[in-house]
């Protein structure tokens, strides 16, 4: 794998998984918001995620999609 997509119903965190990952989201994302990718701090608008998510497929890289995952009385 090399990029997680990780959603609720309007938000999607986007996780490098692979240094090919990484390499593919740097190019798509200006300077100042690689570190925030490499720590897995960038949080998108689902539109934009899937946009993103599509983009990414069509130039091979491997994506996987989760929904986020809240256990009852451990938030």
């Amino acid at each position: 794998m090399d990029i997680w997509l990780i959603g609720t119903e309007e938000t999607t965190q986007v996780r490098p998984a692979s240094i090919h990952g990484m390499l593919w989201l740097q190019t798509h994302f200006e300077d100042a918001h690689w570190e925030a990718l490499a720590a897995s701090e960038v949080i998108l608008p689902n539109t934009d995620a899937m946009a993103l998510a599509r983009d990414a497929e069509k130039a091979g890289i491997r994506m996987s999609r989760l929904s986020a995952l809240s256990l009852m009385g451990r938030l």
